[in-house]
């Protein structure tokens, strides 16, 4: 059995509602899916997965800069991220203002440092309708 980890911050709800999602996705090709706040996972327990799938909304301290969550999240993708090398991973979030631009640079920060993405990210603006609910699904399954 496929083991996943989904490791997701949410502020407003709307990304847990996407974690759930991708949850979801896996678990209805059998895998064993375990969700994880950000300082609750690490580089150790990295090597305890097939795949990751992580979620963070768009976050703005700076300007109004897109942004990752910076007081846990950033810190705990930015010690893991080495660790990823040969394990399939997929990004997902929400934002409420700017234009997805921080998962843009997420998504070249993971390629840089050689992460191989699984699935295309999936975003939504605010809170996710079907159709975003339906996405976080199919990202779900995909990391199987």
């Amino acid at each position: 059995m496929s083991k996943v980890a989904i490791v997701y911050w949410s502020g407003t709800g709307h990304t847990k509602k996407m974690a759930e999602a991708v949850k979801e996705g896996a678990e209805s090709k059998g895998a064993e899916v375990t969700l994880f706040a950000p300082a609750d996972f690490d580089g150790a327990k990295v090597q305890l997965f097939d795949a990751i799938a992580f979620g963070c909304p768009a976050y703005g301290a700076q300007m109004g800069a897109e942004v990752l969550e910076e007081l846990e999240f950033q810190p705990m993708f930015d010690r893991v991220k080495g660790a990823l090398d040969g394990k399939k991973v997929a990004l997902f979030g929400s934002w409420g203002w700017g234009n997805g631009a921080w998962m843009n640079d997420w998504v070249a920060a993971c390629k840089e440092a050689g992460v191989l993405m699984q699935h295309e990210p999936v975003i939504c603006k605010e809170e996710p309708d079907e159709a975003a609910l339906k996405a976080c699904k199919e990202l779900g399954a995909s990391l199987l």
